[in-house]
């Protein structure tokens, strides 16, 4: 049974997935697989390998003997940087991102291995990652001085004059001690994969943080199908974090039932959540609450939601790694409340889409100053958000900040009701985000429904779908096409916030 390195580290957070792999690959399910960073993490690593200059890039292909020959070929030839150098010892099988000449003798050549990472700092599995590829390479006779990780800068800041700078972009950091560190059981752990893997027998492995730790696994719903509907699993993180439930589940407590029998000491959230869905009960409703957070409110009410872009590569100046930049916006803006429904002509909407290619900030900013008088008061769904951007923006542009600033302090969270659980539904499960609250307080309401929308869900989506937009290959009618779906996906969500504090107005 062979390894690579992607299957080592798998192994590492969990055996079982390797065995899963390879003897019941039809329960994976792929889903939890985000395209988009695997997409992130192969133009970082594009990037990564210009950061010497010079380099030589070994091919793909299916069949690893024509990598390795080719590898030794640039090896014999004392190629100063190498990027794909593959290798293979005792069936263990890895590629280097980048593999550096040091020096040396003519006896004796010395070799950095450089790993990529498209994320801002270093972790313990990618501690796994070099081990093992250092374990490799000195296993075919290479004599490695040094193993560093080069990951992105998060505080680089895009300077427009001059593009990108690569080795500002790119930190290194010297992971050789660690590296040395994890050399002294590595061969027993490669030997403990590769005999469990071929055992006969499914292997009994428990479930626990490893489960989504370093990655959410593509088999928790078939290794998590013994965990009752109701179980403290079913709890918020804010009612009971997750190394507590670990720590019930491995007492024996799992359902719901049981926690509350068992004596357990449970903070508000925790026993009102678990009550509620043991008991079937109707929905929490504090009306007190909920009339102190209408009474914040002013009409008229401008209901704000963005959608942003976030690259790891920034593609305009001023920004750094992985920053949030708003590119779209919807704004449902309700002039007067009525008893019980507010009527439909009293809703006007408006909207924004950035043009696409384009650095989006100052037309939005603009755009968001002239559809939100000073003074008004706005809505969001979990404020943070928008305020964040909202900031960033006025950060970036002096003139525009007092308005921004304006806009910013007015902004209150239709979210508060559900977190502090004055409004609280079984049907909530264990999240009050507007996907979770929504569907349970709007049924069966077709025109509330995300999914019936084409193109775009989710944010995810969303964030895809913009970036598809500066495709040349598009044509104007797939061009529409997205522009539209972009729209009413946003729209939805502004819609949804409307609906919800009408919901609350009818409560009370």
């Amino acid at each position: 049974m062979n390894l690579s390195k992607s299957r080592y580290c798998k192994g590492i957070q969990c055996p079982k997935i390797l065995w899963l792999d390879e003897h019941k690959s039809e329960e994976r399910d792929d889903s939890v697989l985000n395209q988009r960073v695997l997409d992130t993490g192969n133009r970082v690593g594009d990037l990564a390998m210009q950061y010497f200059g010079g380099y030589t890039e070994v091919p793909y292909s299916s069949d690893k003997s024509m990598m390795l020959a080719e590898t030794k070929r640039l090896l014999d030839a004392g190629t100063a940087v190498i990027c794909e150098a593959s290798f293979s010892h005792n069936g263990n099988f890895c590629s280097v991102d980048i593999l550096r000449f040091c020096g040396g003798s003519a006896e004796v050549n010395s070799h950095e291995i450089i790993e990529v990472k498209s994320t801002t700092s270093v972790k313990q599995n990618y501690i796994d990652d070099m081990a093992f590829q250092y374990y490799v390479l000195s296993g075919c006779g290479l004599n490695i001085t040094k193993v560093s990780l080069m990951h992105i800068n998060s505080e680089y800041i895009l300077n427009e004059e001059g593009g990108l700078n690569i080795q500002e972009f790119f930190k290194i950091q010297d992971c050789t001690e660690d590296v040395l560190l994890a050399q002294k059981d590595i061969a027993v752990k490669i030997e403990y994969l590769k005999n469990y893997i071929i055992q006969a027998n499914e292997p009994v492995m428990d479930i626990g943080s490893q489960c989504y730790d370093p990655y959410e696994c593509a088999y928790c719903a078939y290794c998590w199908k013994h965990i009752p509907e109701k179980s403290i699993f079913s709890l918020s993180g804010r009612a009971l974090r997750f190394e507590k439930k670990l720590e019930l589940y491995r007492s024996g407590i799992v359902a719901l039932e049981q926690l509350l029998s068992s004596g357990e000491e449970l903070n508000a959230a925790a026993r009102l959540q678990a009550e509620t869905l043991v008991y079937s009960r109707p929905p929490v409703i504090d009306k007190d609450a909920i009339c102190a957070f209408l009474d914040t409110l002013r009409r008229p009410l401008y209901f704000l939601d963005f959608e942003t872009m976030q690259e790891a590569i920034p593609p305009f100046k001023g920004l750094h790694p992985y920053m949030q930049v708003p590119f779209q916006y919807s704004l449902h803006i309700q002039k007067t409340p009525c008893a019980g429904k507010y009527q439909n002509n009293d809703l006007e909407h408006r909207e924004f889409l950035a043009e696409e290619g384009k650095d989006p900030r100052r037309s939005i900013a603009e755009r968001l100053c002239a559809d939100i008088p000073l003074h008004s008061c706005i809505l969001a769904y979990n404020m943070s958000f928008e305020k964040g951007r909202i900031k960033e923006l006025a950060d970036f542009f002096s003139d525009l900040a007092p308005y921004l600033m304006n806009i910013h302090d007015n902004i209150k969270d239709l979210m508060q009701p559900f977190q502090s659980f004055a409004y609280y539904s079984k049907d909530f499960g264990s999240s009050y985000s507007i996907k979770n609250v929504l569907p349970a307080l709007c049924p069966d309401d077709p025109e509330l429904d995300y999914k019936t929308l084409s193109l775009v869900q989710n944010g995810g989506e969303a964030q895809a779908a913009y970036a598809r937009l500066s495709k040349n290959m598009l044509t104007i009618e797939e061009k529409h096409q997205i522009k539209t779906a972009l729209l009413a996906y946003c729209r939805l969500d502004t819609l949804a916030m409307v609906k919800i504090l009408e919901k609350l107005q009818e409560m009370i």
